[in-house]
């Protein structure tokens, strides 16, 4: 019996990953039962304190003008550059997905789109450790548990485990899959505005 797992390595942070959300949708509803999902987080900024130095907005909101160039109607809300104080620190986020599904791992996905909606729609700074929590609050999580949980030993290496997984499969930008058949890596090229270009190399 044949294997297939579609590794689909990302982070909540990521930019790209948000501007491709809408095509991924349309690939996952086209998959056959036989392939099995897997999400896995690939660790874009590591922890910082630091306030995100000026040239670095700059760089980053050219990207998001670049996206919403490359990939239409991608919405961004740029208050975020005036309302937050910008970190380049995505490894909370990442973590909030992992504490999120050691309650409810059904919930994964959902709570990725909050982080992506807070951080893109709303002005939000998931970089913030009270940002996340407020997030899972409406997911009616136990609290106590998803606080503890946000920076524990074990979710930190759950988060190492994912990055090393991410760097196995040869992996270095986001987002990105892979298709593993029996222990063999399909590298899949990504079109962000065609699922059918993405499904056709999957479904070869």
């Amino acid at each position: 019996m044949n294997s297939t797992t579609l590794y689909y390595i990302h982070d909540p942070m990521c930019s790209w990953c948000w501007g491709f959300e809408k095509t991924w949708s349309k690939i996952k509803k086209a998959l056959p039962d036989d392939i099995n999902i897997q999400y896995v987080l690939g660790g874009l900024a590591p922890d910082s304190n630091e306030i995100m130095p000026i040239k670095m907005h700059e760089y980053i909101q050219k990207n998001w003008r670049k996206i919403q160039t490359t990939i239409p109607n991608t919405k961004f809300n740029y208050d975020f550059w005036e309302k937050c104080q910008p970190k380049r620190s995505t490894y909370p986020a990442c973590r909030a997905v992992i504490a999120t599904k050691n309650q409810h791992s059904e919930l994964e996905r959902k709570v990725i789109k909050l982080i992506q909606h807070a951080y893109y729609l709303h002005a939000q700074n998931p970089s913030e450790d009270s940002t996340l929590i407020q997030l899972a609050n409406s997911l009616n999580l136990d609290i106590e548990k998803f606080t503890h949980d946000l920076n524990s030993k074990d979710t930190q290496q759950k988060l190492k485990d994912d990055i090393s997984l991410a760097h196995s499969l040869g992996v270095s930008s986001f987002p990105s899959l892979v298709l593993v058949t029996n222990g063999v890596n399909k590298h899949i090229n990504i079109d962000y505005n065609n699922e059918n270009f993405v499904l056709k190399q999957i479904l070869a």
